[in-house]
């Protein structure tokens, strides 16, 4: 893993907030953060996120016999990150469904917006990679 974190639960809502510190390795010659890298930032931050809700990936896949696949996403960047930001990711769930969870993401530097996506996650079983419904232990934290 390239980047330190601290995770912690925002103080308002159900949005989940993970802290990362911008590495060279993240940024281009300018010290900017390479557009792609804003999804590996994402990523960690739903890994975490299901984390924190008790719902390790490894978990998921031994125990539910599931992974969750990104079926689409839409992701606006309107600010650069430059190298030694400490940037926090935040997810928050905007609806589920039976095998789909919609995700509002954004990264931010001191509360400024920089990017924004909103990510379509679909629950596929391990051995068919074909959508399966959310287990239920999951879902019931999630809508909690």
């Amino acid at each position: 893993m390239s980047s330190q974190h601290q995770t912690q639960f925002a103080l308002s809502g159900d949005i989940f907030s993970y802290s990362v510190r911008v590495y060279y390795q993240d940024t281009d010659t300018g010290g900017v953060v390479y557009h792609a890298t804003y999804l590996n930032f994402m990523e960690r931050a739903r890994y975490e996120w299901l984390r924190e809700m008790g719902f390790a990936v490894n978990t998921l896949i031994q125990d539910h016999k599931i992974i969750f696949m990104v079926r689409s996403l839409n992701i606006e960047y309107f600010k650069p990150a430059l190298l030694d930001d400490l940037l926090h990711v935040t997810v928050q769930v905007t609806e589920i469904g039976r095998s789909r969870i919609t995700l509002f993401q954004q990264v931010l530097r001191d509360q400024v917006m920089l990017v924004s996506a909103i990510i379509h996650v679909v629950c596929v079983g391990v051995d068919s990679l074909k959508p399966v419904s959310v287990p239920m232990p999951l879902r019931q934290k999630i809508e909690k």
